[in-house]
């Protein structure tokens, strides 16, 4: 089977899967036991104090931390037996978005995107315009792609950044802390398209402590909290201890 065609989903319908998986970073054990199934097409929250084990998630659903007990599954890939050649093979099936925008600064807007495009195998000039029209167009940034970055607000970076987790189409979307350096009215359009995206069935998981923007747009949340993600239902959350 080619890489492309590896399902997304696993037998049990799931586009992420851990289950009794331990989260380390280092020798440090920062979530134990954990059970955790997204179908495709979910929004979730991963809530918990700064250091309580959110972005070390992420970073193991994207390969960026080794699984190396328990069991897991992210767009298609054990992430138990993911050999260091896929990696970059599971990122183009999992839409990335971290709170710094990680933008090439010494680029324009398109030539950000079109690098991205170019490292991950699209070659056809007429194709990869088109595509970068399609995600620019996405996040109403598409009379942006001239400027640089520097000349853009942290929000229009933001969309930037999520158009560049679009490029390949992914059906995972992974945010982490994708608010946290633009201010509130601008978090909340952010979280709008992000809601959108999802509606377009893809699945995102969104790693917060932002509790407004919990309470204006509930979903499924999970929290860590003591070595341990556990769900929790927004009538639970104590939202004064999330920062």
């Amino acid at each position: 089977m080619k890489k492309e065609e590896i399902p997304t989903i696993n037998p049990n319908n799931h586009i992420v899967e851990l289950s009794g998986a331990l989260i380390r970073q280092e020798e440090n054990i920062v979530l134990k036991d954990v059970n955790f199934a997204i179908s495709k097409g979910e929004f979730i929250y991963i809530i918990g104090r700064v250091g309580s084990g959110k972005s070390s998630l992420l970073k193991t659903l994207y390969a960026e931390l080794k699984l190396t007990e328990g069991e897991g599954f992210a767009s298609g890939y054990d992430l138990t037996k993911i050999k260091r050649k896929d990696i970059p093979f599971l990122r183009r099936k999992t839409g990335i978005i971290f709170q710094d925008f990680q933008l090439l600064i010494d680029r324009s807007v398109y030539d950000n995107l079109y690098f991205v495009l170019h490292s991950t195998g699209w070659r056809n000039k007429k194709d990869m315009d088109k595509r970068i029209r399609d995600v620019l167009t996405k996040v109403d940034m598409v009379h942006k792609g001239y400027k640089m970055p520097h000349q853009l607000s942290g929000g229009e970076q933001q969309r930037i950044a999520i158009a560049r987790a679009l490029l390949n189409e992914p059906d995972l979307v992974l945010a982490d802390e994708p608010t946290g350096n633009i201010d509130p009215e601008t978090s909340d359009d952010l979280l709008k398209l992000l809601h959108k995206i999802c509606e377009d069935g893809k699945t995102v998981i969104m790693a917060t402590h932002n509790h407004n923007l919990i309470k204006k747009f509930p979903a499924r949340t999970f929290k860590c909290e003591d070595t341990r993600l556990n769900e929790t239902k927004q009538e639970e959350i104590d939202f004064d201890v999330l920062i």
